[in-house]
């Protein structure tokens, strides 16, 4: 079996590299045929609500609110959450987290058959408050399913496994938003809320056919206090992960137009609702070529100065994104985002697979998911409040700048992320 060790010099391996190692283990492949479908129906709704909350209020504003009502929750519970993932059944937390997610969904589905009579009297505060609840469900189902993950697969294969489940969650997010779009805007809200409420029961199912795995030994006598704070220490203490999680973490805060995109297909661009499913589909395009392309080319070696350099190139793209007014423009320009951004999960997905010890997996991924995760939701209210103070097209502009100077920071503070190989012995 081969180990890995994370240094400043690479090391040439002459093993032949087999690209699909972790898409021959059954289990794994079914867990990730779980994710793809949870991911799809998650990110078919999110284009279903932006569209809905968007026509109705015509406020960019509403739409970073969308974010927000998520993120609240999510960051409120994090740590426990990737305490709890540490300390009892990672499946059985999957499976009740996808279960809050249907609940959601349900409710959803419900709403938009009275949602004129209902939006008279409350606005869009009954939306609001069904993400807020599966906002909760979302930090738990992170940890468990990141540590889970691990144990499906030999560390030997955490690479290849990271590039896969990378490729999978593309997949998801170029045809859930497309579809989201296109069933909405062809076949009507209720279908496409129907669809959403059928890709989750079928994702449980998948999820409940998954093994359980037992829990790495824990430590014996810590408090729930020493034991939520282990994994923010734990962080601290690793100049590689902070610098890693920091800086994608900026990035996704400042670089995500994705929440303002039903402004720039309604007003900018001039598309409906399905042009706006394939703008949302075309950065996870992107990023699906390359995702393919690093299954047999993965990009550890010089792997710091390749996380940098696919960030930067990730804010010049927003900035371009912004000047464009052509539709066809502006889909290559997302497109070729996404590639980038690709580049920059896979290589931060291996490190933390690589340095985190399985008894604090849980906990040390919610504070990634703190970091990250909830930067995407917190991103979606940076993003339309800037566009309302700054104007959309100088919100986005400032935002693919602002991405540039944290990565010019990061390089400059976080020597040892810089200068990161991984190599395989």
């Amino acid at each position: 079996m081969h180990t890995f060790s994370i240094n400043r010099i690479m090391t040439v391996d002459s093993t032949k590299h087999d690209a699909y190692a972790a898409l021959r283990i059954p289990e794994f492949r079914l867990f990730l045929s779980g994710r793809f479908l949870l991911t799809f129906v998650i990110q078919m709704q999110s284009v279903i609500i932006g569209w809905q909350v968007y026509e109705v209020t015509k406020d960019v504003l509403a739409l970073g609110f969308i974010g927000l009502a998520e993120a609240i929750p999510f960051l409120s519970v994090a740590l426990f959450a990737g305490w709890a993932a540490d300390r009892f059944n990672r499946k059985k937390i999957i499976m009740i987290s996808t279960f809050t997610y249907l609940l959601g969904a349900v409710c959803l589905l419900l709403l938009s058959y009275r949602f004129a009579s209902l939006y008279a009297q409350f606005g869009v505060i009954p939306i609001y408050t069904i993400i807020f609840v599966t906002g909760i469900g979302r930090a738990f189902f992170y940890p468990a399913q990141a540590a889970l993950m691990a144990q499906l697969v030999p560390r030997s294969l955490y690479p290849n496994s990271s590039t896969w489940n990378s490729t999978i969650w593309h997949i998801a997010a170029v045809s859930g938003p497309a579809a989201g779009g296109l069933v909405y805007g062809f076949a009507g809200i209720h279908t496409a809320y129907f669809c959403v409420v059928g890709g989750v029961i079928l994702s449980l199912i998948m999820f409940f056919y998954v093994k359980n795995k037992p829990l790495p030994p824990i430590v014996k006598g810590e408090t729930l206090i020493q034991g939520l704070g282990a994994g923010i220490r734990f962080v601290f203490s690793n100049q590689i992960i902070l610098g890693a999680i920091s800086l994608d973490m900026f990035a996704v805060l400042f670089g995500g137009a994705v929440a303002l995109l039903p402004v720039f297909a309604s007003d900018i661009l001039h598309t409906g609702p399905q042009g706006l499913g394939f703008l949302r589909a075309a950065p996870a395009l992107g990023a699906i070529g390359m995702a393919l392309f690093l299954a047999y080319h993965p990009p550890l070696k010089s792997a710091g100065r390749n996380l940098l350099l696919s960030v930067a190139a990730f804010g010049i793209c927003i900035i371009g994104f912004a000047l464009s007014r052509n539709f066809y423009l502006s889909l290559a320009l997302l497109a070729v985002g996404g590639v980038f951004d690709n580049v920059s999960v896979i290589i931060r997905h291996t490190i933390l697979q690589l340095y985190i010890p399985d008894n604090m997996r849980g906990r040390v991924m919610a504070v990634n998911s703190i970091f990250v995760g909830s930067s995407n939701e917190i991103g979606t209210f940076e993003s339309g409040l800037a566009a309302r103070l700054l104007g959309l097209i100088p919100s986005v502009i400032f935002g693919g700048s602002m991405t540039l100077a944290v990565v010019g920071i990061t390089a400059r503070i976080a020597p040892n992320l810089r200068k990161l190989s991984i190599v395989k012995q």
